[in-house]
C-alpha cells in the first residue's frame, strides 16, 4: 500500500467516526439563509472587436493537469453560452476554459474569491451541460452569489468549464479546479424498506417526515427489522432505502429534504445507526426530543460511499431522534439516495408508515 493510498484510508476513517458530545452546533433547518434573487441585475452589452483566447469553445484555454488555479476578468468579453442552474435569461459575458481527463473523475470548480455575482457550469463536447451552480457561497470570505459546481467527467472525452455571470453581471474571478476518484457505490438491499420520500420539484412543500420542519410534525417511525435468521451482521437490523436531495421554493428560495425518524430500544445495550450516501450528508442524534430544545447530541459525516456510523448506550424503551438531510443544498432540484440501518430497535412488523407530531407528544406526556 502506498503513501497516497494510506492517506485515503486515514481520510475514509475520519469520517466516518461519530463525533461525541452534546450540542453540536449544527442547522437543523431545511432552507438557506441567502436571499432569493430575481431578475436580472445588469444588461450586459457585448463589445465590438475580435475575440480573444479563452471567449469560446474554438478558443478555450487548455488545462494540462489538476489541481488548476487561474484568475481574469469577464469584462471585455462576449455572452457566448448559459445555462440554468437555476436562473436562464443571462446576458453576461464569459470566459471558456478545456480539460480532458485520462481517467473517469468527479471535477470541482469553486470561483471562491470572485468579486461578482458568478455562475459556473461544465459542458461536454456536444455542449450537454454536466455540471452548473449559480450560488453556493454567501459570505464575508468567499463572495456574495459566488459559485461552485460539480460535474462527473469520463476519462478520455474533452469537457469546457464556462466562467459565466448572474443576469448580466460581470468581474474578476478567482477560479481553483481539481479532481478526484468517482465515489464508492452505494449498494442498497432489494429488502430495504422505502422510506417513501415523494419525488421532490421546484416548488415541491416537504411535509413527509420534516418532523420539526414541517407544519404538521412528520416523523418517520423506524419499529421493523430485516434480518431475523441470526446471521451477522445484519441480524436484528432495520434496514431503510431513503431519499434525500433539495429544491426551490416558489419564490427561488433553496431548501433541502431533511428526514426526521424515530427508532425506540429494544434492549438495555449498545444502538447503532448507519448511512451510506454519495453525496456528503449528515447523520444526526437529536435530543432532547422536543421541536424547541432538539439540538445534535452525535454526528456522523456519510460521503462518497464511505458510511457514517453512530454507537451510543440506550435503555430498554429509550425513544431516540435521529435526523438525515445533505451537508450544502444549492441549484435546481436535486435527488440522491441513501441506505440507512439501524440495531436494537423495537419492531412490530414491516412498516414505514409516518407518524404525526400530536402522536408523537404523547411519548413524552
Amino acid at each position: 500500500m502506498n503513501e497516497g493510498d494510506n492517506m485515503r484510508k486515514v481520510i475514509v476513517m475520519l469520517m466516518i467516526v461519530a463525533i461525541t458530545g452534546t450540542a453540536i452546533a449544527q442547522d437543523l433547518g431545511n432552507s438557506r439563509n441567502i436571499p432569493a434573487k430575481n431578475t436580472p441585475i445588469v444588461q450586459y452589452i457585448s463589445p465590438e472587436g475580435t475575440r480573444v483566447g479563452g471567449e469560446d469553445i474554438s478558443s478555450a484555454l487548455g488545462i494540462a493537469s489538476l489541481p488548476y488555479s487561474d484568475s481574469g476578468t469577464t469584462a471585455g468579453h462576449i455572452n457566448d453560452y448559459d445555462a440554468v442552474c437555476p436562473y436562464s435569461g443571462s446576458t453576461s459575458p464569459d470566459v471558456v476554459y478545456s480539460y480532458t481527463p485520462m481517467t473517469d473523475l468527479v471535477l470541482t470548480v469553486d470561483l471562491c474569491g470572485s468579486d461578482y455575482d458568478t455562475k459556473a457550469y461544465v459542458i461536454d463536447e456536444f455542449l450537454n451541460v454536466v455540471g452548473c451552480n449559480d450560488d453556493f457561497y454567501y459570505d464575508d470570505s468567499c463572495g456574495y452569489y459566488t459559485s461552485l459546481a460539480e460535474a462527473t467527467l469520463t476519462g478520455g472525452s474533452t469537457y469546457y468549464i464556462v466562467v459565466d455571470g448572474y443576469g448580466g453581471d460581470f468581474g474578476n474571478y478567482q477560479m481553483y479546479v481539481t479532481g478526484d476518484e468517482p465515489c464508492l457505490e452505494v449498494v442498497i438491499p432489494a429488502e430495504a424498506v422505502a422510506e417513501g420520500e415523494p419525488t421532490m420539484y421546484d416548488g415541491y412543500v416537504d411535509e413527509y417526515n420534516s418532523g420539526c420542519n414541517g407544519m404538521m410534525g412528520n416523523f418517520l417511525t423506524i419499529d421493523w427489522t430485516n434480518d431475523e435468521d441470526g446471521v451477522a451482521p445484519y441480524d436484528g437490523y432495520a434496514w431503510l432505502s431513503g431519499v434525500s436531495g433539495w429544491h426551490l421554493g416558489p419564490a427561488g428560495e433553496q431548501f433541502r429534504d431533511t428526514d426526521w425518524f424515530i427508532v425506540t430500544a429494544l434492549n438495555t445495550g449498545m444502538m447503532e445507526v448507519s448511512v451510506e450516501s454519495l453525496y456528503p450528508t449528515y447523520l444526526f442524534k437529536l435530543g432532547p426530543a422536543d421541536c424547541a430544545l432538539a439540538d445534535v447530541e452525535l454526528q456522523a459525516n456519510p460521503v462518497c460511499g464511505a458510511p457514517g456510523v453512530l454507537s451510543f448506550p440506550v435503555t430498554a424503551g429509550d425513544v431516540i431522534w435521529l435526523w438525515v438531510g445533505p451537508t450544502e443544498f444549492t441549484g435546481p432540484v436535486y435527488e440522491f439516495p441513501y441506505y440507512m440501518t439501524v440495531s436494537n430497535n423495537e419492531f412490530n412488523t414491516v412498516s414505514n408508515e409516518d407518524m404525526n407530531w400530536g402522536q408523537v407528544k404523547t411519548l413524552f406526556k
